[in-house]
C-alpha cells in the first residue's frame, strides 16, 4: 500500500522502517529533519509539509498520523479534515484518549473521510519487529486496511473492534492493567531488596523468568534491567512519570461504576513519588526504559 505517515518519534521512525521492508511505498513527515534524513535513506519519500505530503498521495489516500496523545493529534486531524477528499483514510496511531477519538472521527466522517483508531503496543521494538495492534473503527475500512495491520503487527497479532474508539478504549485498559502489573513486581523486589537476605536480584528476576506462575515480558525487562544497573539500579530515578494512560483508566471506570483499587493505587503511587522517590519507583522506571526507551536517569 501508499502510506502517508506523520511522525517519526521513537514509534514512527521504527513504524516506517517496517513499513518499507514489508514493500509497502511511504510518504513521511516529520517537524524535525533528521528523522525524516533516516527513513528516506530506507526508501521513503520525505516531504517538508503536509499539504505536500498530501498531495504526494495517489487515490484514496491513506494517512497514518504517529504522534503525541492529545492537542498534538487533535490539531494534525483537523488539518488533515481540510486536505483530504472524500473516500480517504486517516489512521490515528496515537494512544489517544477515546473520548477524543470519538471526536476525531465525527470531524472526519461528517465530510466522508473514513478514520480508523489504532492502539499500539510493543514499545519501540515492536514497532520495528512487530507490534499488537488494536484496531477500532468500521469493519469495512477495516477489511481494507487489514494486510497493512497485518504488516505492522507480529504474527497474528492484531484484532479489529467494532466502532470508532473502540481500539483506543481497548488501549487505555490494557496501560492501566501495565500500571497495576509493573507496581506488584516494583513492590515485590523492594520487600526482596530489604530482606535479610542477600539476593543477587537479577537472579530472582531469571528464575521468575523460567516457567513460574509470573513469567512475563515484564519481569523478562527486569532481569535485562538488573544485568545493566545492578541490584541497586544505580542511576535510575525513584520518580515515576505518567503519562495519562492509567488515569484515563480509572476515570472511565468510575463512570462506568467499576471498582479499580490496583490500578489507581499505582496511578496515585506515580503521582507521589515526585515527592517520595523509592527502590519500588526505580524498579517501575527500570521497566519504562526496557519496554519504552524512556529517560528515567536521576536528575
Amino acid at each position: 500500500m501508499e502510506v502517508g505517515y506523520i511522525g517519526l518519534g521513537k514509534m514512527g521512525k521504527n513504524m516506517v522502517f517496517r513499513l518499507l521492508e514489508k514493500g509497502h511505498d511511504v510518504v513521511a513527515w516529520n517537524r524535525s529533519v533528521e528523522p525524516r534524513r533516516e527513513v528516506a535513506a530506507a526508501g521513503a519519500k520525505t516531504v517538508e509539509t503536509i499539504e505536500e505530503l498530501v498531495s504526494s498521495l495517489h487515490g484514496p489516500k491513506l494517512v497514518w498520523v504517529m504522534l503525541t496523545a492529545g492537542e498534538p493529534t487533535i490539531q494534525m486531524i483537523t488539518l488533515l479534515s481540510t486536505l483530504l477528499s472524500p473516500g480517504d483514510i486517516v489512521v490515528d496511531g496515537a494512544n489517544s484518549f477515546y473520548k477524543n477519538t470519538l471526536k476525531c472521527a465525527e470531524l472526519l466522517t461528517s465530510k466522508g473521510i473514513k478514520f480508523m483508531d489504532a492502539g499500539v503496543s510493543g514499545g519501540p521494538a515492536g514497532a520495528r519487529n512487530g507490534a499488537c495492534i488494536m484496531a477500532g473503527g468500521d469493519t469495512t475500512v477495516f477489511k481494507t486496511l487489514e494486510p497493512l495491520f497485518a504488516d505492522i503487527a507480529d504474527n497474528g497479532a492484531y484484532r479489529f473492534f467494532p466502532g470508532h474508539g473502540a481500539g483506543h478504549f481497548a488501549k487505555m485498559v490494557h496501560n492501566g492493567i501495565e500500571y497495576g502489573m509493573m507496581q506488584a513486581i516494583g513492590e515485590g523486589f523492594e520487600v526482596l531488596k530489604k530482606s535479610a537476605y542477600n539476593y543477587d536480584l537479577q537472579q530472582v528476576a531469571e528464575l521468575y523468568q523460567s516457567k513460574s506462575v509470573i513469567e512475563s515480558r515484564l519481569v523478562g525487562w527486569l532481569e535485562s534491567g538488573y544485568q545493566k544497573h545492578g541490584n541497586d539500579l544505580e542511576g535510575i530515578s525513584g520518580t515515576v512519570a505518567h503519562s495519562g494512560e492509567g488515569l484515563w483508566t480509572v476515570e472511565t471506570a468510575q463512570e462506568l461504576e467499576v471498582p479499580t483499587p490496583v490500578i489507581k493505587a499505582s496511578l496515585d503511587f506515580r503521582v507521589a513519588s515526585t515527592e517520595y522517590p523509592s527502590y519500588t519507583g526505580q524498579v517501575v522506571s527500570t521497566l519504562r526504559n526496557e519496554f519504552g526507551g524512556h529517560d528515567v536517569t536521576k536528575k
